[in-house]
C-alpha cells in the first residue's frame, strides 16, 4: 500500500470511530451492555455467514472469467482478488480503487493484462446490471415507504440510480455500437476545453478513447459466451441477495421480531445506492444516517438502532477491510513457486 492509501485507511477508521461514539454518545453503558449480552448468537452468525457468502460468490464468480482464458489461474488466487477490492474499494472516494487493485493482484498472479481487464470489466457490467435489477424490484416494494418516512432521501436513492443506469447504458452501448458511442462521447466531454488548457484537454481525449478502445475490444473477447455470462448472472444475483439481507439478520439478533425479510432486504438495497453518492470513502455519514432514517421504524429502542447500525456497518465495510490487509500479505501461486 502507499503512503496515501494508508493515510487513507486510517481516516475511514478515525471516521468510524467518530460515527460511533456519536452514535452511543446518548445511551447509558449499562444499557448498552445490556443490550449487548441479549444479542442471539444465532441471528447474528447467520448475518457473518452472509457476507462471508457474497465474497465467497464474487471468488466464484472471479475465478470463472478468468480461468476461462487462463486454465492455470488457482482458485486460491481467485480468493485474493474480492478481499483486496473491498480494501481499496473502502479507502477510495466513489470506490474508485477497487478495479485497478484487482487488475494488479491478477497481474500479480500471472494473468496477463489484457485477459484480466477483459475479466474484471465483464464482472463489473454484470454487477452493474444486477445493481439496477434489484433496485427496481426494491423500487416496487418499498419506494412508497421511503417516500412516507423520509422524502429527502428518496431524491438520493433516484439519483443514485440515474448514475448506475447510465453507467450501464454507456457501456452497452461502447460494446454495441461502438463507433456511434464514442463520437457521442468525444463530443460530450468537448466543452472541457473551455475549462482545462489545451493540453490537458487532449491528455483527457486521449485517456478517454484508450479507454473506450480497451473496453470494448475486452468486451468482445467475452461478450459471446452466453454460457459463461448465464453462470455469471446468477452468482452476481445471490452474491447481492446476501449482502442485501445482512440487515434482516443483525435486526432479528437484537430481538426485532417484527422485522419483515423482503421489506428490510429491499431498503438496504436503497440504501446501497445512497452511499454510492458520497464522495467520502465507504460512504461514511450517508451510511449509517440511512440505516439509521430508514430502520427505526422497525427497531424502536435507541441504543438497539444504535448496535445495529455499527454491527451492520462492521459486517458490511470494516470486515472487508481487515481481510483485505491479510490478503496483501498472501503472496499469490505464481511468486511461490
Amino acid at each position: 500500500m502507499s503512503k496515501r492509501n494508508k493515510l487513507s485507511l486510517l481516516f475511514v477508521i478515525a471516521i468510524g470511530l467518530l460515527i460511533a461514539w456519536y452514535a452511543l454518545r446518548d445511551i447509558k453503558f449499562t444499557v448498552l451492555i445490556h443490550d449487548l449480552t441479549k444479542l442471539n448468537p444465532a441471528w447474528l452468525l447467520l448475518a457473518v455467514c452472509c457476507i462471508l457468502a457474497y465474497l465467497f460468490f464474487e471468488t466464484v464468480i472471479t475465478y470463472l472469467l478468468v480461468h476461462s482464458s487462463n486454465p492455470k489461474f488457482t482458485f486460491h488466487d481467485a480468493i485474493r482478488v474480492p478481499l483486496v477490492e473491498q480494501l481499496f474499494n473502502g479507502i477510495t472516494p466513489f470506490s474508485s480503487g477497487g478495479q485497478p487493485a484487482q487488475l494488479v493482484i491478477l497481474m500479480q498472479s500471472g494473468v496477463d493484462a489484457g485477459k484480466a481487464t477483459s475479466a474484471l470489466m465483464m464482472k463489473f457490467v454484470v454487477y452493474q446490471i444486477m445493481i439496477v435489477f434489484n433496485f427496481i424490484i426494491s423500487l416496487i416494494i418499498g419506494f412508497e415507504f421511503l417516500i412516507d418516512k423520509v422524502h429527502a432521501l428518496a431524491w438520493f436513492v433516484l439519483f443514485g440510480f440515474l448514475i448506475h443506469l447510465v453507467v450501464i447504458v454507456v457501456l452497452l452501448m461502447i460494446m454495441y455500437w461502438y463507433q456511434f458511442t464514442k463520437k457521442i462521447i468525444n463530443l460530450i466531454i468537448k466543452p472541457l476545453r473551455w475549462f482545462v488548457g489545451e493540453g490537458r484537454y487532449q491528455n483527457w481525449v486521449i485517456i478517454v478513447n484508450e479507454k473506450i478502445d480497451s473496453f470494448y475490444t475486452e468486451s468482445v473477447k467475452i461478450g459471446h459466451q452466453w454460457k459463461l455470462l448465464g453462470k455469471v448472472f446468477i452468482l452476481t444475483f445471490f452474491q447481492l441477495l446476501f449482502y442485501y439481507m445482512i440487515p434482516y439478520f443483525v435486526m432479528r439478533s437484537l430481538g426485532c421480531n417484527n422485522a419483515n425479510i423482503i421489506m428490510v432486504t429491499s431498503l438496504n438495497i436503497l440504501i446501497f445506492l445512497v452511499i454510492s453518492m458520497f464522495p467520502i470513502p465507504g460512504g461514511a455519514g450517508g451510511a449509517e444516517y440511512s440505516f439509521e432514517m430508514l430502520f427505526k421504524s422497525y427497531i424502536y429502542s435507541s441504543s438497539k438502532l444504535a448496535v445495529a447500525m455499527i454491527l451492520w456497518r462492521i459486517l458490511t465495510y470494516y470486515v472487508g477491510l481487515v481481510l483485505g490487509l491479510f490478503a496483501l500479505l498472501v503472496k499469490p501461486s505464481k511468486n511461490k513457486k
